[in-house]
């Protein structure tokens, strides 16, 4: 049995995990905290792989994480330093820098990357790109202060808000001390880039690289409101053209290898516009998508932590296709668009009968009753705050669709609009 420590462990792993069967006769799982969301400011990255190398967590023999910030780059430290199988640190820095990753990008795939450019966080230099263009740091998380700027004042007031002043300073702490302390990059993350306003179907392209050769593990549709662009559904398997995500699949493939990413899952998320029959690369995230590991089980057979456990013990994956229970797998994340307080939130008791009720439903809920759902610009997209996520599987889209509102109502999530809000 091989000891695996998990790096930074997630929302996501618990049940995920739980899900997967034949682990724990396979695997020991060590979990190294701090956990994802509760990593402080203060935290020192290059000690805490030290003491994973001194052998803090006994001898392992293998490293994976869910986590994109830090928990990614720690892995990949600390693989590196005990010579196990994982990415190689500098690797999964140039995808997570979305400066250096773009450089690449625009080297392997240019039909792919859309036009961008370096903004100082200070000043008032415009993007030679011109408006309008998406803002946002060259390290971020979600859609975490990712703006549509229309024009030079609107990037003047973006550039001098308290609250990017406050993520450089706070957030991005341990990404700074990474990029000084790990790498030899020129650019830490207190930059901005500037992208082109790209349109289309969103989709996320999920795979894995082995010993320098990349595999697809699927690809999964996004669903936005049209109002905010936030995620109110993601479904699997696509229902894009099958030459469509070929291409994306060989567009994925030639990044992942131009970047050197070995040894580790990874998610690309990409745009296709129908009507210019153009894909655009959004960003390239070094690691496995959580949230949707159970969406490829459901259908085909296998979890993605499946994967992610094969690859950190030097396994070469075979997942399972077509093999799964279910002929179509969605993921919900459930929102507020106003400000709410919580009248009533399920109990755990409640989240086990609504799993119950459809074989395979995963349910994270992220509130309890009396909270107030207020802050939207800490939230992933400044618009909406996400209360919980439900994963299940159905016969169709329409099928799932039809059993997340008999899980609602399981579930029983009572909210009261805060004085002022908007109905």
């Amino acid at each position: 049995m091989k000891r695996i420590l998990l790096v930074m462990p997630t929302a996501w792993d618990a049940k995920q995990l739980a899900a997967c069967s034949g682990l724990r006769e396979r695997f020991e799982l060590v979990w190294a905290e701090p956990a994802d969301a509760d990593c402080p400011a203060s935290f020192d990255p290059g000690a805490f792989v030290d003491e994973a190398v001194a052998g803090r967590w006994g001898e392992i023999h293998g490293v994976a994480t869910s986590s994109d910030y830090p928990g990614a780059l720690l892995a990949g430290a600390i693989a590196a330093r005990l010579g196990l199988p994982g990415p190689r640190p500098g690797a999964v820095l140039r995808c997570s820098h979305k400066w250096y990753s773009r450089l690449a990008q625009r080297e392997c795939v240019p039909e792919a990357t859309p036009a961008f450019d370096l903004l100082a966080p200070h000043g008032r230099g415009t993007p030679a790109i011109g408006f309008p263009c998406f803002v946002k740091p060259v390290k971020s998380a979600y859609s975490i202060l990712a703006r549509r700027i229309a024009s030079e004042a609107e990037l003047e007031a973006y550039r001098a808000s308290p609250r990017l002043a406050g993520f450089f300073d706070e957030y991005l702490r341990i990404f700074h001390r990474i990029v000084r302390e790990m790498s030899d990059l020129d650019l830490d993350g207190r930059w901005l880039i500037a992208e082109e306003v790209v349109r289309g179907q969103p989709v996320t392209v999920e795979g894995w690289a082995a010993d320098g050769e990349v595999e697809l593990l699927g690809v999964v549709d996004s669903t936005c409101d049209p109002e905010t662009g936030s995620f109110l559904r993601f479904d699997y398997p696509s229902g894009l053209d099958a030459k469509v995500q070929e291409r994306m699949g060989t567009i994925a493939r030639r990044a992942i290898l131009h970047l050197g990413l070995d040894r580790s899952l990874f998610n690309v998320e990409m745009f296709y516009d129908s009507a210019r029959d153009r894909i655009s690369i959004i960003e390239i995230n070094p690691r496995m998508c959580g949230q949707f590991a159970d969406l490829y089980a459901k259908v085909d057979g296998t979890n993605g932590y499946q994967v992610a456990l094969a690859l950190a013990a030097g396994e070469r994956p075979t997942p399972a296709r077509g093999r799964g229970g279910f002929a179509a797998a969605a993921s919900f994340p459930l929102r507020t668009f106003r400000p709410v307080r919580v009248e009533r939130a399920p109990d755990a008791r409640d989240v086990r009968a609504a799993e119950a009720r459809f074989p395979g439903t995963l349910v994270w809920n992220e509130c309890a009753s009396g909270d107030l759902l207020t802050d939207f610009e800490s939230g992933e997209d400044g618009n909406s705050q996400r209360y919980a996520v439900v994963n299940l599987g159905g016969a169709d889209r329409a099928d799932c669709a039809a059993r997340l509102e008999e899980l609602r109502s399981l579930l029983g999530f009572a909210f009261e609009p805060l004085a002022g809000s908007r109905a």
